[in-house]
C-alpha cells in the first residue's frame, strides 16, 4: 500500500509519545540537527530520542533494530543505539517507531578527529568484531536494506546507465573497475554487515570514534559494502591502516570499490548542477578512478 507524504513534526511526536508512553509525556521534544533522511529523529528530554521511518520502504528497519541491536551490543567495542521502547501507528502515522537512548557525540562529518589513523584502526576493530558475531537467524540482504551485503549485480544496469549520464568521466576506467567488482564474488559464509558505514553514522567524542549508529541497512552477507568509508572519508595513511587492519581479501576490496563507484555515479547522474552532493560525489569518484589497490 502506498502512503502519501506524511508530515512528521514535533506535534505529531508529542501526540505519539503522550498517547503511548505517558511516563515521558512531560519531556520536551525537539528535532535532532542533521537527523537523517531515512528516518526523522527528535530529542526526547535530554537522554532519549524518537526515531520514525520517513517512508514505507524504511518501515521494516524498526523491528530489525529492536530485535538485533541488543544482541549485537555486548560483542562490540564501540557504543551502538540501545532501543528503549517501540511505538505503534497512531494519529495518522502508519508505521511502528522507536525510542532509543541518546548517544552523545558529533558526527564525523563535522567533528574534529585528533588522529585519523587511530580513527581508522578503531573503526576496523569495530567491523572485525561485528563480522565475528554469530549470524544464526539474522536477516539476509534484500529489499529491506536495498541489497547492501548482497550481490552488486543488482545495480548493474543502473551503474552502466549512470556512467553515461554522469558527465565527462573516464568511462573505460569506470567500466573496468565495475567489471572487476562484479567478477570478485563473495565465496565465504555470510557475516554481519552494518550496511551504511558513512561519516554521518560515526560519532566522535573528545576527538575519538566512540559510537556507530543507524543499523537500518544491517543484515548478514558480504561485508564489502562496509568498506566504502575508505574512499568517502579516509585517505592516505588512514586508508592504508584501515585496509591492513581488516581480515578481508583483495576481492572484497574490489567489490567495496564497486559499491562506491555505483553510489558516486548515480549521485552524479541524478544531481543538479551546483548541488553539493554532486561536488562530493565527484570528489569520491575521482579517488575511485585513480585508486590502484
Amino acid at each position: 500500500m502506498t502512503h502519501p507524504p506524511i508530515l512528521i513534526d514535533t506535534e505529531l511526536v508529542r501526540r505519539l509519545v503522550a498517547g503511548q508512553f505517558p511516563q515521558w509525556a512531560h519531556l520536551p521534544i525537539r528535532p535532532v540537527a542533521n537527523g537523517g533522511w531515512d528516518n526523522r529523529t527528535f530529542h526526547l528530554g535530554g537522554s532519549m530520542l524518537v526515531r520514525l521511518p520517513s517512508a514505507a520502504h524504511y518501515r521494516e528497519q524498526v523491528a530489525k533494530e529492536q530485535t538485533w541491536l541488543p544482541r549485537l551490543a555486548p560483542h562490540l567495542p564501540l557504543q551502538i543505539p540501545a532501543p528503549l521502547a517501540v511505538g505503534e501507528p497512531a494519529h495518522g502515522y502508519p508505521w511502528a517507531w522507536s525510542i532509543y537512548r541518546w548517544i552523545p557525540g558529533e558526527s564525523a562529518l563535522t567533528a574534529a578527529v585528533t588522529d585519523r589513523t587511530r580513527f581508522a584502526r578503531d573503526l576496523a576493530a569495530f567491523l572485525t568484531a561485528l563480522q565475528s558475531i554469530d549470524t544464526c537467524g539474522a536477516p539476509p540482504a534484500g529489499e529491506h536494506n536495498f541489497w547492501r551485503g548482497g550481490p552488486l549485480s543488482v545495480y548493474d544496469r543502473e551503474t552502466r546507465d549512470a556512467m553515461v549520464l554522469a558527465g565527462r568521466i573516464d568511462t573505460g576506467r569506470a567500466a573496468a573497475i565495475w567489471e572487476a567488482a562484479l567478477a570478485a564474488t563473495w565465496e565465504h559464509p555470510p557475516v554481519w554487515v552494518h550496511g551504511d558505514v558513512a561519516a554521518g553514522n560515526l560519532l566522535v567524542q573528545d576527538g575519538k570514534l566512540r559510537a556507530v549508529i543507524d543499523f537500518g541497512c544491517s543484515c548478514v552477507g558480504d561485508p564489502a559494502c562496509d568498506l566504502a568509508i575508505a574512499w568517502t572519508y579516509l585517505e592516505g595513511e588512514s586508508r592504508a591502516v584501515f585496509r591492513a587492519a581488516l581480515p578481508l581479501d583483495p576481492a572484497a576490496w574490489a567489490r567495496g570499490r564497486g559499491w562506491v563507484l555505483w553510489k558516486s555515479l548515480i549521485t552524479l547522474a541524478g544531481a543538479m548542477d551546483g548541488d553539493a552532493r554532486a561536488t562530493d560525489a565527484g570528489r569520491v569518484l575521482a579517488q575511485v578512478l585513480a585508486d590502484h589497490w
